[in-house]
């Protein structure tokens, strides 16, 4: 009966990435560094806001949008870190974690005939969303642009099909972040067009040489623009499955209608767990990013006196080396890595057509992981002569 199935279904597949990941993940003697999760304990204090919950029966319904005292905390938290004004009676969501508050943007805006700009290489887990919605995801090639948008590649591909343009930054598997200049030059250049702007902030707390500028904060585009952001990557809660969309009035209520049919609310003991974080928590970040920090500068190193090229990201915890193949794909070298070197990390071709020749290290891993993950991955270079 497979036939009967909605067709918009065929052709979707499971994520590159965690199809890699289950591939290698029944190996023996494997360090890997494939999956983004912060190998961070969620902190002490918001855990116990999550137990609280629990113990004081804070385990009904929410308002649909998520409890009001958490949308004030997000609408203070925004504020605070990133100059946006979003009114928690009317432009906030809580959502199901950042995925959750993508499928429902894409649900409220998308229709047949619809494109999606995307920059590639860029995280596989949008084009699924868009096709499901009846639109067509339109991946462009970023790599001879620092894997960035700039206006001369959206004046190339936007046409009148154009619905939606993605900025996923910092960037989810580049590390790719923008300036507020060049944030700046986007915004003056967009609002001259009826396209929205799904602004992707998920890594946004996890910048390390400028502060992150969020689209939104240009008063030109806010109109136009969806924030997504949520706790799981800066506070390490990444299982809590807390996100929020931050989204203009007019839009946001159409949006909730989504929301409200497809979860109802998002968990409360999370909702709860959350409130503590973006109340109590910066300090937790901080601390987070200044380790992230360091690996960063950790990997790089090594990787650069193996004479591999890249960008040092600016942000997230990814690394996205051009490798040296060997005349193999990205996906070959992948499985020649883990079989030779006992060392996983995912082939790029995961994030595009225009991902092949690199590779994705992530270092949300522990120091002595990332040691011994680069120790091997020297070794496979020397003994194959590719370096």
């Amino acid at each position: 009966m497979e036939h009967l199935l909605n067709p918009r279904l065929q052709g979707i597949e499971i994520s590159g990435i965690r199809k890699f990941f289950n591939m290698v993940s029944e190996k023996k003697d494997i360090v890997s560094l494939t999956i983004g999760q912060p190998d961070f304990p969620t902190p002490t204090h918001i855990k116990e806001a999550g137990k609280y919950a629990i113990d004081h029966n804070h385990t009904t319904y929410t308002h649909n949008a998520g409890m009001l005292p958490l949308r004030n905390a997000i609408s203070s938290f925004v504020k605070d870190e990133y100059n946006l004004d979003y009114d928690p009676n009317s432009e906030i969501i809580v959502s199901v974690g950042a995925s959750q508050a993508i499928d429902i943007t894409f649900r409220t805006i998308l229709t047949p005939g619809d494109e999606v700009l995307l920059p590639a290489p860029v995280y596989p887990g949008y084009e699924p969303l868009i096709k499901l919605a009846g639109a067509t995801p339109v991946h462009v090639d970023t790599t001879a642009s620092n894997f960035k948008w700039n206006v001369e590649l959206l004046q190339e591909h936007i046409t009148e099909n154009t619905k939606c343009i993605v900025l996923p930054y910092p960037s989810n598997p580049t590390g790719a972040t923008m300036s507020s200049s060049e944030v700046r030059e986007l915004s003056k250049f967009l609002k001259d067009y009826d396209i929205f702007l799904l602004s992707d902030e998920i890594y946004s707390q996890l910048t390390y040489e400028e502060t992150h500028t969020s689209i939104a904060s240009f008063d030109e585009v806010r109109n136009q623009t969806i924030v997504i952001n949520g706790v799981s990557k800066s506070h390490s809660m990444t299982g809590w499955r807390i996100g929020y969309a931050l989204a203009p009035e007019w839009l946001s209520k159409h949006m909730l209608k989504v929301h409200q049919y497809n979860v109802s609310c998002p968990s409360s003991i999370s909702q709860h767990a959350a409130l503590e974080a973006l109340t109590n928590g910066k300090s937790d970040t901080e601390l987070m990013r200044k380790e992230y920090k360091k690996r960063l500068d950790y990997v790089y190193d090594r990787l650069k006196k193996m004479g591999i090229e890249m960008n040092k990201p600016g942000g997230a915890f990814y690394l996205f080396p051009k490798f040296p193949t060997g005349g193999m794909s990205s996906f070959e070298i992948g499985i020649n890595l883990v079989e030779k070197a006992g060392l996983a990390i995912v082939p790029g071709d995961a994030f595009s057509e225009y991902g092949q020749g690199y590779m994705r290290i992530s270092y949300a891993y522990d120091i002595n992981t990332l040691k011994l993950g680069m120790d091997r991955l020297e070794n496979y270079l020397k003994e194959n002569k590719l370096v």
